[in-house]
């Protein structure tokens, strides 16, 4: 690691000799960087404020060097984009849902399986475990994806939302034009479950429900609310379908440009991060369940889901198989 103290001897040198030394010109390119980062989600979102706290304690820990630049609220592009600007180093950080992932990364699709979480509690344990770190590993070693796992990420459960009627029993989603994220198995899945599922990139999900080319969506309490879709879809079904977790990803391109304690360093906050977006999820998530009564959004409570986790029975024949290793451990997982 180049410190100030071998900057200073450097300069001196340079000053004697009238040359520049490699160890100055090292210093010069280890030199003042601002990782940006994207993410879908407004200021004051978990992901967001986690990753902002990240990159406070990057710049007190470099003093300065290293900083993080957040773009909140879809300003630089919807999640697909995130990925495709972090794969060709136009930004350093990307935060993701495994949902879109899975698309580039195909042994992050396992966690896409409906149902395959008891609750968020077991979710919690398999990210935290083994397993959680094997797959970061996957995404940093897979040789076309051009990305490194960090940290994962809190997102709750996801349930099904819409503009037409309440959803009380599976047979009320059939018809339903119902969006999902960028990905043939949550196609297959609104499909199975009776809806048309209709892939849409999240920052269109707004305008879709307003404009009525799709009738609903699915996502968590703290997405349906503090992105506004609470003000055109008035019905939320805790359907629970799918535990998603996120993460947090570091453009492979920019990584490779920094010094082994640098990357080291980066790691150590990004686990930090995981935690504090833990905490602060649990806090938005109470605040978006309030906000939704308060707004007179119709909550529905499903007692039994057997009926939908028959139903995706197909998705589960299609995709399970070459998973099967993996998802007994996940199922072993207490």
């Amino acid at each position: 690691m180049i410190t100030k103290r071998h900057v200073i001897r450097a300069t001196a040198a340079a000053a004697l000799t009238g040359v520049m030394p490699g160890v100055l010109r090292r210093a010069a390119a280890q030199s003042k960087m601002i990782f940006k980062a994207s993410d879908v989600h407004p200021e004051g979102y978990p992901t967001v404020t986690a990753v902002e706290n990240m990159g406070k304690a990057l710049d007190k820990a470099t003093d300065g060097r290293l900083t993080v630049q957040m773009y909140a609220s879809m300003q630089l592009g919807g999640e697909k984009e995130a990925i495709e600007q972090a794969q060709v180093g136009a930004i350093a950080l990307a935060r993701v849902s495994v949902g879109a992932l899975g698309a580039v990364i195909g042994d992050l699709n396992v966690l896409n399986l409906p149902f395959l979480f008891r609750d968020t509690t077991h979710m919690e344990k398999v990210i935290d475990g083994p397993i959680g770190q094997e797959l970061l590993d996957k995404v940093t070693n897979n040789p076309t994806a051009n990305i490194v796992g960090l940290c994962w990420m809190d997102a709750g459960a996801r349930n099904m939302y819409d503009t037409k009627r309440p959803i009380k029993d599976i047979g009320d989603l059939k018809g339903l034009k119902v969006r999902v994220m960028g990905n043939p198995m949550f196609v297959d899945m609104m499909n199975a479950l009776g809806g048309n599922g209709v892939s849409m990139g999240y920052d269109q999900v707004f305008t879709a429900l307003q404009t009525g080319v799709v009738d609903g969506a699915e996502n968590n309490p703290p997405s349906f609310v503090f992105d506004n879709h609470y003000q055109v879809a008035k019905y939320y079904t805790l359907t629970e379908h799918l535990i998603v977790p996120e993460m947090l990803v570091f453009s492979k391109p920019i990584w490779n440009k920094m010094s082994k304690d640098d990357q080291a360093l980066v790691q150590k906050l990004a686990r930090d991060a995981q935690m504090d977006e833990r905490v602060l999820w649990g806090q938005y998530e109470a605040k978006a369940l309030e906000k939704m009564k308060e707004s007179g959004i119709q909550i529905v409570t499903i007692a039994d889901k057997k009926p939908f986790q028959d139903a995706v029975k197909p998705v589960w024949d299609k995709y399970a198989p070459q998973f099967s290793d993996i998802i007994k451990r996940i199922q072993a997982v207490r």
